[in-house]
């Protein structure tokens, strides 16, 4: 992949639309010193992601914005776009459709930058895997610019080790595999997340099982009470005394009904303290003593 074309609108000292057509064989400009030489080469890296304004000796990314001179006002505007040779086929697959790519980058003051490969708006990281998939890219040896040598002498281990393998081209795999490790950890956070939902829901639905079987069991009982309240009530009121049977349905159903703290006001009826002693001692058997037990129970 070549570069064979760059235009500049509004970019620095390029006010007007300016286009340096990069020829096979050394390309060169000459020009006395002020004349806008490095905003060229700033230019590239620019349009290829550069995100530091140190980079481009600028205070903030919008001074790379034209600021205007006593004779030309200012712009808001500033666009720099770079066609490549891409007759080898070279570019990524999203972008390896034609025989040339434009990537172009565009600012607007106080909104920030866009980006466009091929005409169809795209990502910095796009951007930036198609430059470093080809050896290349906006901190590329390649692209030396003022006071880059002493940088260069004066770097670090670990900087000089980024030199290299931008020179090797292998500057495309590191930044994927960054990606893919950045992907991979989210991933395992959202499973954590998800272990932490799945265990409060079965914590939920185990308490919900066994609501539901007390209400069950509630519904039940209180189908017994309404059947032996309403069986008693009228046994009482008919034969005047309570067979065995129904006191010992009675004094079961009221023992399962204290379990869930449920009342029974038949038995209350039934059972008036000192409302029918003479009666409570006519029961046969141990009946005295399951009413006694209603009663006090």
């Amino acid at each position: 992949m070549e570069f064979t074309r760059l235009r500049l609108t509004g970019f620095k000292s390029f006010v007007d639309a300016s286009d340096l057509r990069i020829e096979p064989g050394l390309t060169g400009v000459v020009g006395p010193n002020g004349c806008g030489k490095s905003n060229l080469l700033e230019a590239i890296r620019w349009v290829m992601g550069e995100g530091s304004p140190k980079s481009l000796r600028s205070g903030a990314m919008d001074d790379v914005i034209f600021a205007g001179t006593a004779t030309r006002p200012s712009r808001d505007i500033a666009e720099v776009v770079l066609t490549l040779d891409n007759t080898g086929r070279t570019a990524p697959a999203a972008f390896n459709g034609s025989d040339t790519i434009e990537v172009a980058r565009r600012i607007e003051r106080g909104a920030g930058s866009v980006y466009r490969v091929g005409g169809d708006e795209a990502r910095l990281r796009d951007v930036q895997l198609l430059f470093a998939d080809n050896a290349t890219g906006a901190h590329s040896p390649a692209l030396v610019s003022q006071g880059r040598i002493g940088a260069i002498v004066g770097a670090r281990p670990d900087e000089r080790r980024a030199l290299l393998e931008e020179a090797a081209g292998i500057a495309g795999l590191h930044v994927r595999r960054k990606e893919a490790e950045l992907r991979l950890r989210a991933a395992e956070a959202n499973l954590l997340r998800l272990d932490d939902v799945l265990t409060g829901q079965a914590n939920q639905v185990a308490a919900l099982r066994r609501q539901a079987r007390a209400a069950t069991k509630y519904a039940d009982l209180s189908d017994r009470i309404r059947i032996a309240g309403s069986a008693l009530e009228a046994s009482v009121k008919k034969k005047g005394y309570v067979s065995g049977v129904e006191a010992a349905s009675l004094l079961d159903v009221k023992t399962g009904a204290r379990d869930l703290g449920f009342g029974l006001d038949i038995v209350d009826w039934i059972m008036e303290p000192g409302s029918d002693e003479a009666y409570r001692d006519k029961l046969p058997g141990d009946l005295p003593y399951v009413f006694n037990n209603l009663h006090h129970g």
